[in-house]
């Protein structure tokens, strides 16, 4: 595969102008603009955009260097504890593999083990951070990793012109456009509600959706003003249709906000966002930490539930250290509009591989972006009224994730671009990193499967180091979820919004059984995309199934069949060449196995039944009727 390289006329990511994108491709009078990207291609120093900051004294300067000074050092302590928990990891498995010599088939899982452990330590470290932080700050924790955060008071005026937008691509409008009517809705109720306008920017192809959305929004405009755009080519995906938006509206708005077709956000949090973007004119994009909507499907409850845990813990870790090169994730995120348009137009891949052409993960290069042109990238790390819905079964927890993956994998043309900050860099070779891992995992699975049928090889090993260096892997592997439980656990009074602590460490225990079960489908889900990416398979931005009943049968087998046969074949050779390995390998031969009836029952009536009525993975947000109708005994602290 070949890299971007400093020589723009041979530069394999080679980027158009916009002019040049909007031909065709966006509307056909848009005014042309110079894309910052064909310079940069060839600039490999670090491009900075001069900020003023009115009113900044000496005080202000000596604290923002304290600060500078502060994050450097963060940075070396996480690089230092990342490099020694890597090469202590592949130290203990090169102990366990080398008795008797290492065979050929034992250095390519070593190398295999190896991909994996980046990711693996990084979330490590940063959901240790992020615990540590909570129990040391407490509400004040992303306030000490982000200041800028705690600058305005909240009850500063609104005086910025703000965008609302939501892209949309075939989905169902109902409830994408429900969601926004009730955000616009809270908006108008507050004092500053003339400042914010509704965009719904529409990518539909499909003309009886697209029916659906021009009649939702005529009744929407009965009652307020929003406004749609329909484009007739969907060019750029996602990333394509917002750039036409900042090139056509860009002007009118100091800041836009983009939301996701299920994404939800409360007008409290969003006037917050948009105060603290005024009060720090060195934001460039301020992301929000996303929590999932509650759910009625037992796929949907259990793996926001953990994901919910692990999001937060690890998000706040990595804010302490990332600090002004934070995540963007593409939605539900405060952008100042006139640096994004300038400098975080997207490239266009040249080529014809399968990772050439419009890029579908545009978020975390456009936060790299952004911070390379000057401005800061930061994450409010706490739990706001920021939401979204999670995919409603198995099969389509994949097909998101193979666009994902595909995305991700984009960045490899990207690593090389000039004037990009170190972490910025490194969260883009993190993005790859994390889909690599898949697939390392199953050829280390794999060739342990190999190396369990050659008696002589596995007659030297000690049974209980590989066992207990396995033990080791999968509790490293679960700590950002651990870390975020015992956040809950630690602090009553947070237990008692998810139902109590007992409650909360059963569905902890629930939800690490299940993505035991679940993580090797997806892994090898991943893994057969990624083979067929190699020989030139590619897909594109379809629309996103974001509800259903349920998970049929047909459609399960058709997703997960190759999984079954995976299974069903390395049982059999298991069974047949080394019957005491198969002990071992259960945990993820049932899983393979098992994954057409494992997909289809986490989306039944009776495991979504019994999940509610059980407050199994119960949210905050689940408790709140609950609660009211059954309220905690007033401590005496609180009558005091």
């Amino acid at each position: 595969m070949r890299e971007i390289t400093p020589d723009y006329q041979s530069v394999t990511g080679r980027v158009i102008g916009n002019a040049q994108f909007a031909a065709g491709a966006l509307t056909e009078n848009l005014v042309t603009h110079p894309n910052p990207f064909d310079a940069r291609l060839g600039d490999t120093k670090r491009v900075a955009v001069p900020i003023a900051l009115p009113g900044a004294s000496r005080t202000r300067l000596r604290h923002d260097a304290a600060q500078r000074g502060n994050v450097r050092r963060r940075r070396q302590l996480v690089l230092a504890l990342n490099i020694v928990t890597v090469l202590a990891l592949v130290a203990a498995m090169v102990g366990v593999l080398s008795y008797g010599g290492i065979l050929g088939a034992e250095w390519v899982m070593l190398a295999a083990y190896t991909v994996t452990l980046p990711w693996l330590s990084i979330g490590l470290w940063n959901s240790v951070i992020g615990f540590w932080l909570d129990r040391k700050y407490g509400a004040r924790a992303a306030k000490h990793v982000a200041p800028v955060i705690g600058r305005p008071t909240g009850v500063e005026p609104i005086t910025t012109r703000v965008a609302i937008v939501m892209p949309l691509r075939n989905e169902d409008p109902t409830g994408s456009l429900a969601s926004l009517r009730t955000l616009q809705a809270e908006l108008s109720r507050r004092p500053y509600g003339r400042f914010f306008d509704f965009h719904v920017l529409s990518d539909t192809d499909d003309s009886a959706i697209a029916l659906q959305e021009e009649a939702g929004i005529a009744r929407w405009q009965h009652h307020a003003q929003v406004f749609y755009r329909r484009r007739t080519d969907n060019a750029g995906y996602k990333a394509g249709n917002i750039a036409e938006f900042v090139h056509r509206c860009g002007d009118d708005y100091d800041f836009f906000l983009p939301l996701d077709a299920d994404s939800v956000m409360g007008a409290e949090t969003v006037l917050r966002m948009v105060r603290i973007m005024q009060a720090a004119p060195e934001l460039g994009i301020l992301q929000s930490l996303v929590t999932g909507l509650p759910s009625k499907t037992f796929f949907t409850r259990a793996f926001q539930f953990g994901m919910r845990h692990g999001m937060r813990a690890y998000t706040l870790g990595s804010a302490w250290w990332q600090a002004d090169c934070g995540p963007n994730w593409g939605h539900n995120c405060l952008i100042r509009t006139a640096p994004f348009r300038a400098h975080c137009m997207l490239p266009v891949l040249d080529g014809t591989g399968p990772l050439s052409g419009y890029i579908l993960s545009h978020d975390q290069l456009e936060a790299a972006l952004m911070r390379s042109a000057g401005y800061e990238v930061r994450v409010l790390a706490e739990e706001t009224e920021s939401q979204e819905a999670n995919p409603p079964s198995l099969a389509d927890f994949i097909r998101r994730d193979l666009r994902w993956c595909y995305g991700n994998m984009q960045y490899w043309k990207l690593l090389r671009i000039g004037g990009l900050a170190p972490v910025s860099r490194l969260q883009l070779y993190l993005a790859i990193q994390m889909y690599l891992a898949a697939p390392a995992w199953m050829v280390f699975i794999f060739g342990g499967a190999w190396l369990a049928t050659q008696s002589d090889q596995v007659a030297g090993v000690p049974l209980w180091a590989g066992l207990g260096l396995f033990a080791l892997l999968m509790t490293l592997n679960l700590f950002p979820k651990l870390m975020g439980l015992a956040q809950i656990l630690a602090d009553p009074h947070r237990a008692a919004t998810y139902g109590g602590r007992g409650r909360v460490a059963a569905g902890g225990f629930a939800e690490i059984l299940f993505s035991m079960l679940v993580t090797p489908v997806v892994a090898f889900a991943l893994t057969r995309f990624m083979i067929g990416l190699a020989f030139g398979k590619r897909i594109g931005w379809s629309a996103q199934q974001r509800s259903r009943e349920r998970l049929e049968w047909g459609e399960a087998a058709a997703v997960f069949w190759p999984q079954t046969l995976a299974g069903l074949a390395l049982a059999g050779w298991l069974a047949a060449m080394a019957p005491w390995a198969l002990v071992f390998g259960a945990p993820i031969l049932v899983s393979l196995i098992a994954a057409i009836p494992l997909a289809v029952a986490t989306t039944m009536p009776f495991a979504n039944r019994l999940s509610l009525d059980l407050g199994l993975f119960d949210i905050p947000e689940d408790r709140v009727g609950i609660d009211a109708a059954n309220p905690a005994p007033l401590r005496e602290a609180d009558i005091a």
